[in-house]
């Protein structure tokens, strides 16, 4: 199978949003910002970069939160499960959180971004990159 054939499908926790995104995800990264930690609960948070285009939402409507003047997040309102981030820095992007999906086994992360608010008990041992901020700002923590 072609990468423009795949599907990934997703949910939220309780079953209520679904959704698709098609091919192959434009990048994997684990963030470690302290929003996007809080926005999910998570120590770090796991996302995938799909083009909205290629991604479609089923069932009940998101809910939604903007948590900075450019970023708004999706959420499921029945369940709570964070969504997506969705940055106007990036509008044809949308980041789908790599837990929903139903093969999350099948998105391996290949860089981990804002890794200097990573929390200092959290040792990280897979070799992956480790960006200060974005890749695209290509500055690597020492």
């Amino acid at each position: 199978m072609a990468d423009h054939e795949i599907a990934h499908h997703g949910s939220c926790l309780c079953g209520a949003i679904g959704f698709i995104a098609a091919g192959a995800p434009n990048w994997v990264g684990i963030c470690h910002c302290s929003t996007c930690r809080r926005a999910t609960g998570g120590v770090l948070m796991a996302a995938a970069g799909f083009s909205r285009a290629r991604v479609k939402f089923s069932g009940a409507p998101a809910r939604s939160y903007r948590s900075s003047s450019e970023v708004q997040r999706k959420f499921c309102g029945m369940c709570g499960s964070s969504l997506s981030y969705e940055n106007e820095r990036w509008p044809d992007d949308i980041h789908l959180m790599v837990a929903n999906f139903a093969r999350a086994d099948l998105l391996r992360p290949q860089f981990h971004i804002f890794a200097g608010e990573r929390l200092p008990w959290l040792e990280i041992v897979d070799g992956l990159p480790h960006y200060r901020g974005t890749p695209s700002e290509g500055v690597l923590e020492s």
